[in-house]
């Protein structure tokens, strides 16, 4: 049983997974840091500074029977019910850029893996003008029909 689960642990997917799962694990916060830190405060400027986390409608005030409160905190510290559409505003924004970092990230990948696959071969041969053969760049004489070139 020991020596199944070593060749399945040891298997080139499995190990592929496990890389991929580490890497997005020290991948995430990074993202997260470039939505959070550079996006998410672009797009408060454009928008004129609102904040959509204390977007909310109150469905039952709270303890303190308020009519409105200033902030969602305040309305969830009294107890108020509150509907946070706000909040899932942002975890949308969120997830879009996010998804759009990620997409970034991948095709930037993916056009470093199609330049790699492109460059040219180094050329090592040569044909024989005789017999049209491949021999090696330096031969002076060919040994498929060894005739010189």
């Amino acid at each position: 049983m020991f020596k199944e689960f070593k060749e399945f642990a040891l298997k080139g997917s499995v190990l592929d997974m496990a890389i991929g799962i580490v890497i997005g694990g020290v991948f995430t916060p990074i993202v997260k840091s470039l939505v959070g830190d550079l996006l998410m405060p672009l797009i408060g400027l454009m928008t004129g500074g609102v904040s959509f986390s204390d977007k909310f409608l109150m469905l039952k005030t709270g303890a303190d029977d308020a009519a409105s409160y200033e902030t969602l905190a305040a309305a969830q510290e009294a107890g108020a019910v509150t509907l946070n559409y706000g909040n899932f505003i942002d975890v949308i924004i969120t997830f879009l850029l996010v998804a759009w970092a990620v997409f970034l990230v991948v095709k930037g990948i993916n056009r470093m893996k199609r330049e790699e696959e492109e460059a040219p071969a180094e050329v090592t041969t040569k044909e024989c003008p005789q017999c049209l053969s491949e021999i090696p760049l330096a031969a002076k004489r060919c040994a498929h029909c060894t005739s010189e070139v």
